[in-house]
């Protein structure tokens, strides 16, 4: 079983778990699902629940009606780091939203310790 942290900047902001938050009871209802299924399954989860974009950045998948959230995360160790959220509004997931990934990915590693054990 994985465990999971939400990442947080220097500042102490806390973006996947502020977008969380402002969503309403029954998304983060499903969200919890979701997560709960990621950390049993990790990296082997797959569609229709996760899938793996780029540079070791994941996507946590979910429909909510006409809804499309997606919740980016990376691995760590033998952890699930939740980065950012978003509504996705186009077919692809936007760049700018991978890049925030990357970076806030990078910015954890530099932060506790290095590299992957």
């Amino acid at each position: 079983m994985y465990r999971y942290y939400f990442y947080q900047n220097q500042r102490g902001d806390i973006p996947a778990k502020d977008f969380i938050v402002n969503l309403s009871e029954e998304v983060q209802g499903k969200i919890v699902k979701w997560i709960s299924l990621l950390q049993e399954y990790g990296p082997t989860l797959k569609r229709p629940y996760a899938d793996k974009l780029r540079d070791k950045i994941y996507e946590l998948r979910l429909s909510f009606g006409k809804l499309e959230i997606r919740i980016l995360y990376f691995f760590w160790n033998s952890c699930i780091v939740l980065t950012n959220g978003f509504m996705k509004k186009t077919r692809n997931v936007p760049e700018s939203e991978i890049e925030k990934a990357i970076n806030y990915m990078n910015d954890f590693i530099k932060r506790n310790g290095g590299g992957e054990k």
